[in-house]
């Protein structure tokens, strides 16, 4: 069954859920990057994360996520927008990621300790007019209580959030999480029912690996509450690299350095850090970097 997640609201009860799928999401990204199980626990985390703020995207609107710390993984991102066919499209990586700490004394991995104390940044980009940005300090480091934290300080939304990722030494065998969040004007019973549920609730990736869909995950946290609206949509690795993109990102590197690229090698190669997929620019191509460079700079003066 592929990744998928479901959004569901009562506005009677004021409580509206999303909940999905990401085992293959998550599969994609460790097998790209070679992530180690507790890398691999962590950058599913935010990447699940990002597809679950994601679903409340509208048009050309996108999402980032990124968690910076003082632990071996030092910091991981998550990137989450909207496909063409309506499919929520994520992408993510960790700085270091083949760093791996001990299981803590739970057995479970210890995400906190590798990503340690630090920040979160949450960036909004909108078709139109600046980005929105947003910085917080790290709760816990366990991810999912982060971005419950950030909602609330941030947002102004009381939200429980429950993440999951059961990684193996290879391969990934279970991922997904819930966001369930209190709409404007609910009641307090509102927000202590959804706390209550969230800790009686099973683990998430317990529920996937048994074979629960993204609808069985929000009946788990919602129980018989009778839901009105309900959307269901894919959610996928997706990359939006391109060969333009990258020379783009070149033309950052400055004049000096792209004329010393193009005369000591004959290809120049660069790797997009979400994707892995390598790009191969030959010396032309970069001396015509150069060219644009120094035609933007004399319009400049004109």
């Amino acid at each position: 069954m592929s990744d998928q997640i479901v959004f569901a609201s009562a506005p009677e009860q004021g409580i509206a859920v999303v909940a999905a799928t990401t085992t293959e999401l998550v599969s994609q990204a460790q097998a790209r990057h070679q992530l180690s199980p507790t890398a691999s626990a962590a950058v599913g985390r935010l990447m699940t994360g990002a597809a679950l703020l994601g679903m409340s995207l509208k048009g050309r609107e996108r999402l980032s996520l990124q968690i910076v710390g003082d632990g071996p993984l030092q910091s991981i991102v998550a990137d989450v927008a909207k496909e063409r066919d309506g499919a929520i499209g994520v992408r993510g990586y960790a700085k270091r990621p083949s760093a791996e700490v001990p299981l803590n004394p739970l057995g479970k991995f210890d995400v906190a300790r590798a990503v340690g104390a630090g920040s979160l940044q949450v960036t909004k980009s909108f078709e139109v007019g600046q980005p929105y940005v947003s910085i917080v300090p790290l709760s816990t480091g366990e991810i999912g209580e982060d971005l419950a934290a950030y909602l609330l300080k941030s947002e102004q939304i009381p939200s429980a959030v429950a993440l999951g990722v059961l990684a193996k030494p290879v391969g990934i065998a279970a991922a997904g999480g819930v966001l369930a969040q209190v709409l404007p004007g609910a009641q307090e019973r509102a927000i202590e029912y959804l706390e209550e549920r969230v800790r009686q609730m099973p683990p998430v990736t317990q529920q996937i690996a048994a074979g629960a869909s993204a609808s069985d995950l929000i009946v788990a946290i919602a129980g018989d509450i009778p839901f009105q609206n309900r959307r269901t949509v894919d959610v996928r690795f997706s990359c939006r690299c391109t060969r333009d993109r990258v020379k783009l990102a070149l033309l950052g590197l400055g004049q000096d350095e792209l004329l010393k690229m193009a005369a000591e090698r004959p290809q120049t190669e660069a790797t997009c850090e979400f994707c892995k997929k390598t790009y191969v620019l030959n010396s032309q191509e970069v001396e015509m970097l150069v060219r644009r460079l120094r035609a933007a700079r004399t319009q400049e003066r004109s």
